[in-house]
Formats: structure tokens, C-alpha cells, sequence
């Protein structure tokens, strides 16, 4: 399946340079909005087509005629009108931004369910990291209210990131809820200016009434190890903590019943392929979609669903 890669920031080269080791997938085109772009001078070095006319650029180019699918690592405003154009070419769409046209795709979670979408959204870096955490907790017990909150390195969050700040906690609240099976969601994102920049890390906080803590603890681990299929560096800082909450104290769902606080640490290193290790937001991301794609790829699956907002 040939791919083409639309944006040449950090996400769009770092995708750029994971789908050149893909034995799935076939990268043959980049395309940009800045002809002086890092990315795309790489892409140009390992004979890449490339493009910095964007959008209207990339459907000009002779490969593109034989793309099957194109991964869309520009931002939230720029997606819309590039799922439009791309709609008219007949392209389906992974969408790394936060515009959520098509449904929310967590690979370990819901992808075998969206093989046929035509564009396919992938959440946020936080969603992608914390988001099999919510769904396997939910797989064992009820979560009345899940709150995520993602740390990351400020030099690790460029312009895009910056921008979709909005977007990013909209989405991935939604997203809680929706995949991850959470009765309310909450997300918040930190931008740590620590030097030297740490890696990412996220804590998963669900709430739920009495379970099996073995099971639940159980069910995190196992979804751990599917992450850790695709991104190596995504691990456990230490055991799922459990909480008892007595009744009468406030919680954040507005209730006064109790319950029990499920607590889950992480840390995302990245893999270094073209930003540095401690981009790990940008890793998972970028490790998500080319997982979707190969998927897409092994399915060989044709286009079935109607394209609905997520």
C-alpha cells in the first residue's frame, strides 16, 4: 500500500522517517507549505517526491495518483480543508490533528472496528497514551469518571502543538468517553519547561465502584504490553495504585457516594528516529498512525463507512 505524507514539521518527518523502515507500507511523497523545511530537504535526499504547495501541491504530483492513503500531520484548521480535497481524489485520510472529522481511532482499542472508515482520527498524543488505560480498566468495571493528565517537555510542543490547545483537551475528554468507555472524561495538558526536557508522562485516574483490583491491575498490564508493541518506550512507572474513597467526600462527578481511585503512572520515551527521545507525545503519535496504516494495509479493507464527525 503506498502512503503520502502531508506536513513536514517534526510530526510529519519523524512519521516520514518510521514509515521508511515500514515493511508494510510504501512512503512515496512529502508535502509541505515551507520549500526550506528540514523535512522536506530529507525527503528530497532519500528520493522522495515532495511538494511545499501543500495540499493542492501533493494532488499535482505523478505519485500521487497511486496513493491509497494520505496521513495528514499538518494542524486542526488545515485538516478540514485537506480532507475536503482529498475527499474529491478519492484518498482515505489519517489525521493526526485534532480536527476529528472521522471516528477516534486507538489502535490497541478500537481500530479492527474502523477499517473501513475513510478518514480516521487519531485522537491526541495524551489520548493515544492514556486512552488503552481508561478501555482496559472499563473492560473490568464501570468507570463512573476518568481524568487524564498529560505532562510533557515544552521544547517537545512546537507551533502545531501550541495552536491546538483547545482542541487537544476537546478532543481527548470526548475521546475518554467515547472509546475508552469512561462515563465523563476529563483531560488536561502540562507543558513542563524543565531543563533538561524530561520525557512524557501521563497519570490516568479513573474512578469506580468495588472491583476485583487483581483483575483490573491485570488487564492495565496487558494493555501495556500492546502498546509497547508499537511504541517500545511506553511503560508503567510502578503498580496500578487503588484507593478506597468514603462516602460523603466530594467527588469530581458532583456525587457524595464514594468509591475507589484507580491510579495509573506512565512514561513515553521516544524512539529517536528523527526527534529527540524525550518527544515521546510526538513518538506515540506519529508510532499510532503508521500502526493504523500497516493495519490498514494488512486488511487491505476498502472503504465502507460513511464519513460522520466523531
Amino acid at each position: 500500500m503506498r502512503i503520502a505524507i502531508l506536513g513536514s514539521g517534526n510530526i510529519g518527518t519523524d512519521l516520514m522517517f518510521k514509515a521508511l523502515l515500514s515493511g508494510t507500507v510504501e512512503l512515496v511523497a512529502v508535502a509541505g507549505v515551507d520549500p526550506g523545511s528540514d523535512g522536506l530537504a530529507r525527503a528530497r535526499r532519500r528520493g522522495l517526491a515532495t511538494t511545499s504547495g501543500g495540499v493542492e501541491g501533493l494532488v499535482r504530483l505523478a505519485e500521487f495518483a497511486g496513493v491509497d492513503v494520505v496521513l495528514d500531520a499538518t494542524s486542526a484548521a488545515a485538516h478540514r480543508h485537506n480532507d475536503r480535497v482529498l475527499r474529491e481524489h478519492g484518498k482515505r485520510v489519517i489525521d493526526l490533528t485534532p480536527a476529528a472529522l472521522g471516528p477516534y481511532v486507538v489502535p490497541p482499542v478500537n481500530l479492527e472496528a474502523h477499517l473501513g472508515a475513510p478518514n480516521l482520527n487519531m485522537v491526541t498524543c495524551g489520548g493515544q497514551a492514556t486512552i488503552p488505560i481508561v478501555a482496559a480498566v472499563a473492560s473490568r468495571v464501570p468507570v463512573r469518571y476518568a481524568e487524564i493528565v498529560a505532562s510533557i517537555a515544552s521544547r517537545s510542543a512546537g507551533p502545531g502543538t501550541r495552536a491546538n490547545i483547545d482542541e487537544f483537551t476537546e478532543t481527548t475528554s470526548r475521546a475518554i468517553e467515547r472509546v475508552g468507555g469512561a462515563a465523563r472524561g476529563k483531560a488536561i495538558i502540562v507543558l513542563n519547561p524543565a531543563e533538561p526536557p524530561l520525557i512524557m508522562r501521563d497519570t490516568v485516574y479513573c474512578l469506580v465502584d468495588a472491583c476485583d483490583e487483581a483483575a483490573v491491575a491485570e488487564a492495565v498490564r496487558e494493555m501495556v504490553e500492546k502498546v509497547q508493541a508499537y511504541v517500545p518506550g511506553y511503560r508503567l512507572k510502578q503498580d496500578v495504585q487503588f484507593d478506597a474513597i468514603p462516602a460523603g467526600e466530594p467527588l469530581p462527578t458532583g456525587e457524595r457516594t464514594g468509591g475507589v481511585k484507580v491510579s495509573v503512572f506512565l512514561e513515553v520515551e521516544g524512539a529517536a528516529h528523527y526527534l529527540p527521545s524525550y518527544a515521546g507525545n510526538l513518538d506515540i503519535m506519529t508510532s499510532a498512525a503508521l500502526r493504523t496504516a500497516e493495519r490498514l494495509a494488512e486488511a487491505a479493507a476498502p472503504v465502507t463507512e460513511g464519513r460522520t464527525t466523531a
